[in-house]
């Protein structure tokens, strides 16, 4: 039996007395149990089981939901009518309670989507609806948040959480196949007109639920000005934007128990400057690194990540001490082929790559293994997913990459699953298509068909095995039948002493930047 306190923070080391977050767990937990999770692993199964559950809401239902990238036209089904302001308009106008917060985001002109996110608000505050640009962020950074609340006021039993990595936005309705999202917005190059995408989110009944709400309740009721910009104010004014949070319906109790699955929700907020504090984190709050501290910090057989980044410093250091300290601890890491930046913005990119990889593999010769994945067509995959797995125990999936700016700087959200079974299957089904068995596991079943992946080792060595395979077959010419699986070898990126110099800036102060308080940079501590 797994004991929760060895493994998850408790509300001494979440280090945040201010937020409400664990108000409803005794003991010094911070954590809920009872609850079931189901992993949601690509963008199609997700936007499918969040259709079903907005299209399911009545009268006197909550909706909450946050995001970092919105498209209005964006179909959860593929299909007309499924767009998401239509889906999220049609509950509004049934009397559900729709409330959204948005990241604002930074000019188009700079590579984001503001006018997106802009967009989805004014339509759905055309139809009735309340949506927030939400700029309450450090300069440079976001509120990265990705989750949708709902809750049900006669029947708390359909009471669902979804929490992950993937926005309500173009290129992340894809599924198993990797052909991309018909709704598609470019990437770099090499990803072709229709990227392929790999994500995860999960869906949460029980407590954990109202946990999940509390998160959302906690900034919306930020009192701090959505922007700081008056012409932005004004804008915002004119096109009839809401431009502060309306009072919020009462928060019910926690839905009853749903399953025997822990869960424990871990945040990044930044340190704001000049007295712009959140008035729910003071300081800051930083239970995702701790969070990883502590579980890494359990280590003794493997951990298995799948992240859009895994850069830095940070990151390889709080790996490389439990690598060292364990002979028998594998790394597996998972990340996109190819970065989504090109020309000289790719290369502080490759420094945050070797910074993390480049140590672990010194610390730990043939024990770290990083892969990209690939579709049957040869296109890189974009790995968009934050999930990471430990000792098939402990098991998060949320908006946080594997960096110093999700850990410090940005608004994040995970959940943590600590239960052998889920962690375990989820290692093995990710597994299962990357290894292209897919078909067998629908078939014979998970434990069947993934027998030679159950010991870590044998896991660590099938990758290596179907990688090898692959870039053979690559290397001489694409002859002969595709070997199975989608798996690639990520050699340590190759930097020029001069690039490593140049790189370092851009990267520290703009790409991968630290957000804890004065006292804290240059320390080990978060």
């Amino acid at each position: 039996m797994v004991d929760p306190a060895e493994w998850l923070l408790t509300q001494v080391e979440r280090a945040n007395p201010l937020t409400r977050l664990d108000d409803l767990h005794d003991g010094g937990r911070a954590w809920s149990q009872g609850n079931h999770v189901r992993p949601l692993i690509h963008g199609a199964t997700y936007f499918q089981a969040l259709h079903d559950a907005l299209e399911a809401t009545r009268p006197g239902d909550v909706v909450f939901f946050t995001d970092w990238q919105g498209d209005a036209d964006e179909q959860l089904t593929g299909t007309p009518g499924s767009e998401v302001v239509e889906v999220l308009s049609r509950a509004d106008q049934r009397g559900v309670t729709v409330r959204g917060l948005v990241w604002r985001s930074h000019l188009d002109k700079t590579g984001f989507f503001a006018t997106e996110n802009r967009h989805l608000g004014e339509q759905l505050r055309r139809r009735g609806a309340v949506v927030l640009l939400d700029m309450r962020v450090r300069a440079g950074g976001s509120h990265h948040q990705k989750f949708v609340v709902v809750r049900h006021r006669d029947d708390s039993s359909r009471d669902v959480a979804f929490v992950g990595g993937i926005d309500l936005a173009h290129n992340r309705r894809d599924d198993a196949a990797h052909l991309g999202d018909p709704q598609a917005q470019p990437l770099t190059k090499e990803y072709g007109a229709r990227p392929p995408w790999h994500d995860v989110q999960v869906a949460i009944h029980g407590p954990a639920v109202h946990d999940v709400e509390t998160v959302f309740r906690e900034r919306w009721n930020d009192p701090a000005p959505l922007s700081r910009s008056p012409w932005r104010r004004g804008a915002d004014r004119l096109r009839g934007l809401n431009s502060s949070p309306d009072h919020l319906p009462d928060q019910w109790p926690p839905p009853e128990p749903a399953g025997s699955h822990t869960v424990q929700l871990l945040r990044t907020y930044p340190s704001l400057p000049f007295g712009r504090d959140y008035p729910f984190a003071k300081g800051g709050e930083r239970s995702v690194a701790r969070g990883y501290c502590k579980a890494v910090g359990q280590a003794q057989d493997i951990i298995y990540v799948e992240d859009q980044y895994f850069w830095g410093h940070d990151v390889g250091r709080v790996f490389e001490g439990q690598l060292r300290a364990r002979p028998e601890l594998r790394l597996i890491v998972v990340i996109p082929l190819v970065p989504d930046l090109d020309g000289l913005n790719r290369v502080p990119q490759l420094l945050g790559r070797h910074r993390a990889i480049g140590r672990l593999l010194e610390a730990a010769p043939g024990r770290v293994a990083a892969y990209g994945l690939e579709n049957h067509a040869g296109v890189p995959v974009y790995v968009h997913a934050k999930v990471c797995i430990i000792d098939d125990t402990w098991a998060s999936t949320g908006s946080d990459n594997l960096s110093r700016r999700s850990w410090t700087h940005d608004s994040e959200l995970t959940a943590v699953v600590l239960d052998e079974d889920y962690a375990r299957d989820l290692r093995l089904t990710l597994g299962a298509e990357h290894l292209d068995r897919l078909d067998e596991v629908a078939s014979r079943g998970l434990q069947a068909t993934m027998s030679d992946c159950v010991d870590p080792a044998g896991m660590f060595q099938a990758y290596a095995d179907y990688a090898a395979g692959l870039d053979d077959w690559h290397a001489g010419g694409r002859q002969g039948t595709r070997p199975p699986g989608r798996l690639r070898r990520l050699p340590l990126p190759l930097l020029t002493a001069r690039e490593r110099h140049w790189a370092a800036l851009p990267l520290d102060v703009v790409q991968d930047p630290d957000g804890r308080p004065p006292a804290l940079r240059r320390t080990d501590r978060y």
